[in-house]
C-alpha cells in the first residue's frame, strides 16, 4: 500500500524533532485521503509508530550521553567526597527547586496563551522538557516537540505548545544575557578583558542575543501575518537545503511544512493579544530561577570552603549557562568542563578549586536533571500511550 510505503521512507536520518512532528501529520493526512479514496477500512499498521521510534530515539541518545560521560561521573563522585555534605544538600535542594519554579513558569506561559494546565502535569513535561534539551543540542528549544506531542494527545491546540516554548527561550535568554552583561562588568572592573580573556564569551554571548533577536522576530511577523512568516520560513528552508545538500545528499526541511509550521505560529501567537498583561509574571519566574542557581552554586563555594565574591559567582554562573546553550554537544559536555574552570580562574579562583567547583556544579544541574527528566520523559510517553490505545479502541 502507498501510504505505508511512504511512512518507512519518511523517517529522518538525524534526529529532528520538528521532523518526527510534521511525519505524523503528513501519514496521517495520507491515510485519510487514501482510505477515502478506496473505500476501504483503514488497517492497523504493524511497523513502529512514530512515537514509539521517537521514544526508542531518545533512549539510545541518553545512553550514549551517558556512556561518553562515565569519566565525568567518576570525576563527580570523588569531587562530592571533598565537600561539606550540609552545603551540598543545600545546593541539591535549591536544584530540586529549580526544577519546581521551571514547572510554574510554563504554567504562566500556558496561561499566555489561555491554556490552563496543572502544575504536576507542567512538572513532567517542563523536566522531560529538559531531558530532550540535554540529550540533543538544539539551543534549549529541541524540547518543543515534547509539549506539542502532549498538546496533541490531550486535545489542545499544538500550535499554542510551540508558542510557549518559543516564549520560554526568549525569557531563559533575555534573562540570562542580563547575568552576563553582569559577568562583563566584574571581569572590566579586575582587568580581565584585555589581560587573559579571549574572545569565545564576547562571540557566545552575540550567538545568543541573535537567538533571541531571532526567536522574537519570529513570534513578531507571526502574529501580523502568517503568510509573511510561512514565506520567510520557507526561503530560509530554501537555503538551508541548498547548504546542506552537499553533506546530506537530501532535502533537510521541506518548504511546505516551513508554511504549515507559520501557520500554526500565527494561530498561537494570535492569542497573546488577550493576555498582554500578564507578560511580566513569566519574566519574573525566569530571574527567580538565575537566583536560585546562583545560590546553588554559592553553597558549593562554601562547602568546598572556597573564598569568593558576589561578582565571581555571578560571572561565574552566566558564562557557564552561556557556554552551555551555544556549546554544538549535548549539554557542553566536555566544553563547559573545560572552560569553565578558566573562567572561574580569571575570575581569581584556583584552578583545582575551579575543576571541583565545575564538577559538583555541572553533577547537580545537569546529571540530577537528566535522571528526573529521563523518568518524566517515559512517565508522559506511557500515560499518552494509554490514552492513545484508549481512544483506538473506543
Amino acid at each position: 500500500m502507498e501510504w505505508l510505503n511512504i511512512e518507512r521512507t519518511a523517517l529522518p536520518g538525524s534526529f529532528d524533532l520538528f521532523s518526527f512532528y510534521f511525519l505524523e501529520r503528513q501519514s496521517r493526512q495520507t491515510r485519510s485521503v487514501y482510505n477515502h479514496s478506496m473505500e476501504i477500512a483503514p488497517q492497523p499498521s504493524p511497523k513502529l509508530s512514530v512515537r514509539k521510534a521517537l521514544v526508542w530515539i531518545a533512549v539510545l541518545m541518553a545512553v550514549a550521553f551517558v556512556a561518553v560521560s562515565v569519566s565525568e561521573l567518576q570525576n563527580i563522585g570523588n569531587a562530592l567526597q571533598r565537600g561539606n555534605w550540609l552545603f551540598l544538600v543545600l545546593a541539591f535542594g535549591l536544584q530540586i527547586l529549580v526544577l519546581c519554579n521551571n514547572a510554574e513558569t510554563y504554567r504562566s506561559l500556558f496561561r499566555l496563551v489561555g491554556v490552563e494546565e496543572s502544575w504536576r502535569h507542567l512538572f513532567f513535561l517542563s523536566t522531560a522538557f529538559t531531558f530532550v534539551n540535554l540529550v540533543a543540542p538544539s539551543g534549549g528549544i529541541g524540547g518543543v516537540a515534547v509539549f506539542m506531542d502532549s498538546a496533541k494527545q490531550r486535545g489542545q491546540s499544538p500550535a499554542k505548545a510551540m508558542v510557549v516554548g518559543i516564549l520560554y527561550a526568549i525569557y531563559e535568554y533575555v534573562t540570562l544575557l542580563m547575568v552576563v552583561f553582569l559577568g562583563f562588568v566584574t571581569l572590566i572592573r579586575r582587568n580581565q578583558i584585555r589581560g587573559g580573556m579571549s574572545g569565545g564569551e564576547i562571540t557566545a554571548a552575540i550567538l545568543l542575543l541573535l537567538s533571541t533577536v531571532g526567536f522574537g522576530l519570529l513570534l513578531y511577523i507571526g502574529y501580523h501575518s502568517s503568510e509573511r512568516l510561512g514565506n520567510v520560513l520557507a526561503r530560509f528552508a530554501g537555503w538551508l537545503n541548498r547548504v546542506l545538500f552537499r553533506f546530506t545528499k537530501k532535502e533537510v526541511w521541506n518548504p511546505e511544512n516551513a508554511r504549515t509550521l507559520a501557520m500554526e505560529i500565527g494561530e498561537g501567537v494570535s492569542t497573546l493579544e488577550q493576555s498582554k498583561g500578564r507578560l511580566l509574571r513569566p519574566l519574573l519566574f525566569a530571574i527567580a530561577n538565575k537566583v536560585i542557581l546562583i545560590l546553588l552554586l554559592t553553597s558549593i563555594f562554601i562547602a568546598l570552603h572556597v573564598d569568593f565574591s558576589l561578582g565571581t559567582v555571578v560571572a561565574g554562573y552566566g558564562f557557564c549557562q552561556l557556554f552551555f546553550y551555544v556549546s554544538p554537544t549535548p549539554a557542553g559536555v566536555g566544553i563547559v568542563e573545560s572552560l569553565f574552570p578558566v573562567i572561574l580562574n580569571l575570575l581569581r579562583v584556583p584552578l583545582a578549586d575551579g575543576l571541583l567547583i565545575t564538577l559538583i556544579y555541572r553533577g547537580l544541574t545537569i546529571w540530577l536533571s537528566f535522571g528526573v527528566g529521563f523518568w518524566s520523559f517515559r512517565r508522559l510517553q506511557q500515560v499518552l500511550g494509554k490514552k492513545t490505545g484508549a481512544g483506538s479502541a473506543g
